[in-house]
C-alpha cells in the first residue's frame, strides 16, 4: 500500500513555510534596524539580519539541491560576526583598532 503523501511533498511544504517565516523575520529585523530606538538595538538588528540571510541561503540551497549556497552562507556568517564584533567594539570604546 502506497502512502498518498510522499516525503518530497512534505519537504516542499516545510520549505515553503520556512521561506515564509524567515522572510517575515527579515522584514521585522529590517524594521528594527530602521526604527530602533538606540545604537545597540540597531547593531543587534543588523546581526539578526545576517543570521536570517544565512538561514535564507541555506533554505534556498536545500530547495535547489545545490551545495554552492552553503559556502556563501558560511562567508556571510563570518563577515556578519566580524562586523558585529567591530561595531560593538566601536560602540563601547569609540575606536576599533588600538
Amino acid at each position: 500500500m502506497t502512502d498518498p503523501v510522499s516525503t518530497g511533498s512534505i519537504l516542499a511544504f516545510a520549505l515553503g513555510i520556512a521561506f515564509l517565516l524567515v522572510g517575515v523575520a527579515l522584514l521585522l529585523s529590517l524594521m528594527r534596524l530602521v526604527l530602533g530606538p538606540d545604537r545597540p538595538d540597531r547593531i543587534l538588528a543588523l546581526d539578526t539580519l545576517y543570521v536570517n540571510a544565512v538561514a535564507l541561503l541555506v533554505l534556498f540551497s536545500m530547495h535547489l539541491g545545490n551545495d554552492l549556497f552553503f559556502e556563501a552562507a558560511l562567508l556571510i556568517a563570518l563577515i556578519g560576526f566580524i562586523g558585529t564584533v567591530a561595531l560593538a567594539k566601536y560602540l563601547t570604546r569609540g575606536d576599533i583598532i588600538e
